[in-house]
């Protein structure tokens, strides 16, 4: 049987680290040329498949493509396009199939979050009963750190180094200049419903009454009047007040604090800015003066400031996902487990996407303090040795230097355009 080739996509927001994902990827797949042919790359994800628009990474040298690992963002594009389901658009599985028919590709490689796993595992299903079968295996990434089975998610180590740097550094200079000027400061930090990368900020304060002072998560419901008394108190208790707050903040009916009234491609609700909407609250309500921040894209496309964890990860990820193709498997994720010991360690696992799709992993409740405004020593254990090492790239005149792919298409196979 002749051998079949690879599709690799990215898919969602990116990461300081998912191209070391898509290094691992394509690095032992070239490693196994008697069994995987080429690996083609979805130029802006998903969508790459449906338009027929396949970068062929055989093109890149072994030196670009190693050099992924050190360059953030998502180098072959990704995108934000969920599939449908199959009774809602059929056109859309028939056009993959028949794209993936026409390049002989036998393997799926999705790097995402859980909306990409509800993609993956669709393809699986749905190409057995169209009558090619293609294996689905699912590259897990996410600085959000919401996908279930797995410890961690590519992307989260970095992001939490990020901001746990970052609310240190800007508390130290909100505190030099508190006694005459600012007195409040708010990091705004991405997670709509799960608080993991606000939380990871907690680190910051390594003894107490250091900042962050209060740090707002999703999963506990907001009271404006306990909030503005903590603000008020952290104020006159530390002469200033440093706040992580997580863009997903919420009250206790649902709502979001910073509900913009629309909806993103996937039917997310967009967020309109928390930060603002606390630091107006915090005027009005106590006069202080303050400067808010949006983490924003800085905190997901940081690589200068990568985790040595991170990068380990997510490169192993990439290379298991290719292993457990090979091994026959289908539809499954591997996932990061971490040891038992009291020295961190963590080995690689299977989990089946049946049980990942359309699931988020929420903070647990033992890793906020009692006050709803903190970490537990049980939450600081857990995120610790995520951000722990460093991995910097390489720098020249004092600019890190990324990979530069040719991005050089495959020559199209099919007649018919697909509009998407």
């Amino acid at each position: 049987m002749a051998k079949k080739n690879a599709f690799y996509a990215q898919s969602g927001g990116v990461t300081a680290v998912i191209n070391a994902s898509a290094c691992g990827v394509i690095e032992t797949a070239r490693q196994h040329k008697k069994h995987i042919g080429k690996v083609f790359a979805g130029h802006n994800g998903i969508v790459g498949a449906l338009r027929e628009e396949l970068i062929d990474t055989s093109k890149e040298s072994a030196k670009t493509i190693a050099a992924l690992k050190h360059t953030p963002s998502g180098a072959f594009g990704s995108c934000r396009y969920k599939l449908k389901s199959l009774e809602q658009n059929r056109a859309e599985y028939e056009r993959l199939i028949e794209v993936f028919k026409a390049h002989n590709i036998g393997y799926f490689f999705y790097n995402g979050g859980g909306d990409s796993a509800d993609t993956c595992l669709k393809i699986s299903q749905l190409s057995e009963t169209m009558g090619y079968p293609i294996q689905a295996i699912h590259v897990p990434k996410t600085v959000d750190n919401d996908l279930p089975l797995t410890d961690n998610c590519p992307g989260f180590g970095s992001v939490a180094k990020y901001v746990a740097v970052s609310i240190k550094e800007a508390a130290m200079d909100v505190a030099s200049m508190c006694d005459s000027s600012t007195k409040v400061f708010i990091l705004e930090v991405m997670g709509r419903h799960a608080g993991w990368i606000a939380g990871a900020g907690g680190l910051a304060a390594e003894s107490e009454g250091e900042a962050p002072h209060i740090i707002l998560f999703p999963e506990v419901a907001f009271n404006q009047e306990k909030f503005l008394r903590k603000v008020k108190s952290t104020v006159r208790k530390h002469g200033f007040c440093a706040i992580v707050a997580s863009e997903g903040a919420r009250y206790k009916d649902g709502r979001f604090l910073a509900d913009s009234g629309s909806v993103d491609a996937f039917g997310h609700t967009q967020l309109g800015g928390v930060a603002p909407t606390l630091a107006n609250m915090i005027k009005s309500e106590l006069g202080y003066k303050y400067h808010w921040a949006l983490a924003d894209y800085l905190q997901r496309a940081a690589r200068h400031i990568a985790s040595g964890t991170d990068v380990e990860q997510a490169y192993a990820v990439g290379q298991a996902a290719v292993e457990m193709a090979l091994a026959g498997k289908n539809a499954v994720m591997p996932a990061i487990v971490r040891g038992k010991g009291k020295r961190y360690s963590w080995s690689i696992e299977e989990a089946p996407l049946e049980q990942i799709a359309n699931v988020e992993k929420m903070m647990p409740r033992d890793y906020i303090s009692r006050d709803g405004f903190g970490i537990t020593e049980k939450g600081r254990a857990y995120f610790e040795p995520l951000i722990q090492g460093e991995d910097y790239p390489p720098y020249k005149n004092g600019i890190p230097q990324y990979a530069r792919l040719k991005k050089v298409m495959a020559e199209k196979k099919l007649k018919k355009n697909f509009r998407v």
